[in-house]
Order: C-alpha cells, then structure tokens, then sequence
C-alpha cells in the first residue's frame, strides 16, 4: 500500500486543465478528492474562458466514473474570499472528515505592456494568485495540522523562476508564490506540514491555447499551433500535459522529507 491511499486531497482549480490533472493523479494513488472551483459563468470580462459550474459537475461525474471505488465530491469556492474558503474547507470535512493534502492550484493569468495594462487586471491577478494561496490555507490549517503528517502544494509557474515581457502581473504573483511557499515551508516544519510548489512549463489549458499562443482564441488549430510551437521552444520536444504536473503533486505530497522546493515541471525549457 503507497503512502497515500485513502488520504484527502483538497484541490482548487479542478474542474479542469492542470487541477484535474492533479485531482486523476490522486485517485490514481487511491485517495479521495474533493474539487474545488469557481464555478464562473463564461464571461466577456477576460481573455480567457473561466470554469463554469457545469464544467465542474461534470469534471466530479467523470471522475466517480472513472474511479467508482474513489469518493469524489464537488465543491464552489472563491479563493479571493475569505469566507468562501473557509466554507470549501467545511463542506470537505463535512463529507471526508479530515484533509491531509491541499492542493492550491486555482490561478488566472493576464498578460500586457506595462504602459496599458490596467490597475484591475493587476489585483485581480495578484487576488487569485497569492491572496487565494493564503486565504486558503488559512481556512484549511487547523484540519492540516489535525492530520499530521500533511503536505500543501502550490502551483506556481517557471513564469515565477525568470521574468518574461509583459507579463509583469502573472510573473510578479508566481515569483511571489514561490517566496510564500518557502514562508510557510519554515513556519509550518514544526507541525509536520511539509509545504512545496510546482512550476508548469507550457501546458495546453485555455490559459495557453485562449491567451498566451500567438493568435489566442483566433488561431485556426491552436492545438497544432500549440504543439509545434512546443517543440521549438522545449528541449525534450514536446508540451507538459496535466498529467505531468498531477505526477509532481503527487510526488511532492509523498516525499516525506522535502519541504520549500519549488519544482519545475518544463521538460527542461527551465533548469535548476
């Protein structure tokens, strides 16, 4: 038996992309999940589509499918509100009794010239970003350190190792998840909490294929765009898939004696 069967894996960001990559590397280990998501109607408001709700019923739906013998439960939650996280924290102990693993992944990108970039893209990116890191693991710290050993995973992004252009906000909140992520690391060994992040390379999620790839939304096959693109840019030549960065998470949650690392997951675009 690994060291993770049956433990509790609270991951925000879920519904789709690299949360769920995460949520299936999980329940491939034999945990059991609880998904956490926005939930956010499609709006026009940003340059990317967000979650909706329905994507995340369904995401649950396919997940218990999948794994019958695994409990799967859904769960809104807004990582900018505090009290929005402390109810997504009550409802999965309602339902799994404990965390053990809390997976922070939930995280938006915008990307612009300093000159035009707008103030509110700015604190909205940082909201999520680093706010949402804190918020949530306030709400789920006195579960985590109940549980004991536990583990917290951040995502953060190779964009928080090295600065790109235009990208000041998303770069700024990932360099800042890094720095928050050893904070915690040292202030929470005493109490067995073993706190690291991950650092996705290119991953073909609507950030990338809706925002980040040349041509966005516009391009006519943005997933061939996207894959040829990756084999320009990634010395292993090919993109990172969801997948990857589920098998770091789940790496990191079972590496009983790392703590404050930030890994990069880039198939080695970014070395360390």
């Amino acid at each position: 038996m690994n060291k993770l069967h049956n433990k509790v894996v609270l991951v925000t960001g879920s519904a789709r992309g690299i949360g769920r990559g995460i949520a299936d590397a999980f329940l491939q280990q034999g945990c059991q999940l609880a998904l956490a998501d926005l939930g956010a109607p499609t709006s026009g408001d940003w340059s990317y589509s967000l979650a909706s709700s329905e994507e995340l019923e369904n995401t649950v739906q396919e997940l218990r499918t999948s794994y019958p013998e695994r409990r799967v439960t859904g769960v809104a939650v807004n990582v900018t509100s505090a009290a929005s996280c402390a109810a997504a924290v009550s409802k999965t102990l309602e339902e799994f009794g404990r965390i053990d693993v809390l997976v922070n992944n939930a995280g938006v990108v915008q990307s612009g010239p300093l000159e035009s970039f707008s103030e509110a893209d700015w604190d909205r990116v940082f909201a999520v970003n680093t706010k949402g890191l804190f918020l949530m693991t306030q709400a789920a710290l006195p579960a985590l350190r109940a549980a004991k050993p536990a583990a917290i995973i951040n995502t953060a992004s190779i964009a928080g190792l090295k600065g790109y252009p235009n990208m000041s906000a998303y770069c700024g909140s990932k360099f800042a998840a890094i720095g928050i992520t050893q904070s915690m690391a040292a202030e929470l060994a005493n109490d067995d909490i073993r706190v690291n992040a991950i650092c996705p390379g290119m991953v073909g999620t609507a950030m990338w294929l809706e925002h980040l790839l040349p041509g966005g939304a516009g391009a006519n096959n943005p997933d061939a765009d996207f894959e040829e693109l990756m084999r320009d840019m990634i010395p292993l030549k090919r993109p990172q898939t969801t997948l990857d960065m589920g098998e770091a998470a789940v790496f990191l949650a079972s590496a009983t004696n790392i703590t404050g690392v930030a890994l990069p997951v880039a198939g080695g675009f970014e070395m360390s």
